[in-house]
């Protein structure tokens, strides 16, 4: 699915989380900066850090735009 783009591409990745989790929520998204993909993860660099994602756990993926430049609150 994302295997093939280049790194730095910015995507957005829906992934099935484990059963132990404490959200409680079975899946959650990553948005950022695809940096990684072999055969069994890929790295998605968000706001927040990196996200390490199983492959099979990826449920969808898309390529997504360039982020809007932020506001500056005046």
């Amino acid at each position: 699915m994302l295997r093939g783009l280049p790194s730095g591409t910015r995507v957005s990745v829906r992934y099935a989380l484990d059963d132990d989790d404490a959200s409680g929520l079975p899946l959650t998204d990553a948005l950022g900066e695809l940096t990684a993909v072999d055969a069994g993860t890929l790295t998605v660099r968000t706001r927040r850090g990196d996200v390490v994602v199983a492959a099979r756990d990826v449920r969808a993926a898309r390529v997504v735009p360039p982020a809007a430049p932020r506001r500056r609150r005046g």
